[in-house]
């Protein structure tokens, strides 16, 4: 089978709390995936597997990376090559309300899988982890060896599971390798991310709402090309290395929010623009951006593919139709999470 031109054998472990770009992955490379366990967290909809549930290489295992008797289990009795793990709480605003679950997920859960794969003997282990590990630039670009000053609980979390993911490769040669891409959108992202929600909040005939100045610039990657940088990854990237998956195209959230307000709501004046901009109170901190320098990506062969415009008309199109994929989507457009605490599970 080929995936872009890639011969992918593999029995293949992809786990994942409601990724879309795990989700394309199978859709792309349908004729090697063969394992998605997914934890149904908030985030996730089995909706979003419809296309492929009749796939005779697709098979569906629900379960959580922080039980160590089903991780376990799984590597026993599955054939499993290679890892790749999404798995994660990823809102960074609810990460300041309930940290210690990122924590508990994010590098306890990593941290069971890492060494189950190690004991598995499994091929390679690809951690996908983020740009936020860096902390915040406007101007600084970040190359792999930067180093991770994370700002937030969710970035904390992950630059940790890191740390954890690394350490077998350091100690015991295993085949690591780990990723840092900028944010994705697409379609089958849960309405709490910043695209699908100001989408998804202009379709309701509601305004954006804005966390502080919208001054903070984010770079956005559109899922295919993601999921294309993680196949290569799966094919030619070294074990032991960090690779930037990241982009050019950056936007500030304020621009974002009148680009997509453009697009939908079509204003005949700027005032009637601003009419559908909601300025409401910043998170705790808000990292101003996140350049990254991808070179090591490009050597691989790897570079963004899909425009910006024709990425954002998908996914607007797709959450015309989709947005009730999820019974609780429309908590997901309040300009804050409703968090609700988190009890810790028995982990004897």
């Amino acid at each position: 089978p080929e995936a872009w031109g890639l011969r992918l054998p593999w029995g293949l472990l992809a786990l994942s709390r409601g990724s879309c770009q795990a989700l394309i992955i199978i859709f792309q490379g349908e004729t090697y995936i063969d394992f998605l366990p997914l934890q149904l967290d908030y985030c996730a909809s089995l909706k979003n597997l419809e296309a492929i549930s009749d796939k005779q290489n697709y098979k569906f295992i629900q379960g959580d990376i922080c039980e160590p008797r089903f991780i376990k289990e799984l590597f026993e009795t599955e054939k499993i090559d290679i890892v790749l793990h999404f798995a994660a709480q990823t809102h960074v605003d609810l990460s300041f309300w309930r940290s210690l679950e990122f924590s508990y997920v994010n590098v306890y859960g990593t941290h069971i899988l890492v060494a189950a794969a190690y004991e598995a003997n499994v091929e390679k282990f690809i951690y996908v982890s983020t740009d936020e590990v860096y902390g915040g630039s406007l101007d600084k670009e970040f190359d792999e060896s930067s180093p991770k000053q994370p700002t937030n609980p969710y970035a904390s979390s992950k630059a940790a599971a890191e740390c954890f993911v690394h350490s077998y490769w350091e100690r015991y040669q295993f085949p690591v390798v780990i990723t840092r891409s900028s944010n994705v959108y697409g379609p089958h992202q849960f309405p709490e991310k910043v695209i699908p929600k100001f989408i998804s909040l202009l379709q309701q005939n509601r305004k954006c709402c804005i966390h502080g100045s919208g001054l903070q610039k984010r770079n956005f990657l559109y899922a295919t090309d993601v999921a294309e940088a993680f196949l290569i990854v799966l094919k030619k990237g070294k074990p032991g290395e960090i690779y930037n998956i990241g982009t050019n195209f950056e936007m500030s959230i304020a621009q974002l929010a009148k680009e997509l307000i453009h697009l939908i709501k079509r204003p005949n004046s700027e005032s009637e623009t601003e009419h559908w901009m909601d300025y409401v109170n910043d998170r705790p901190t808000n990292d101003l951006g996140y350049p990254m320098n991808s070179e090591k990506m490009h050597t691989l062969g790897w570079r963004p593919k899909v425009p910006w415009k024709e990425g954002i008309k998908r996914t607007i199109e797709w959450y015309r139709e989709n947005f009730h994929n999820w019974k609780n989507a429309e908590k997901a457009l309040e300009p804050f999470p409703m968090a609700e605490p988190f009890v810790q599970l028995d982990v004897q």
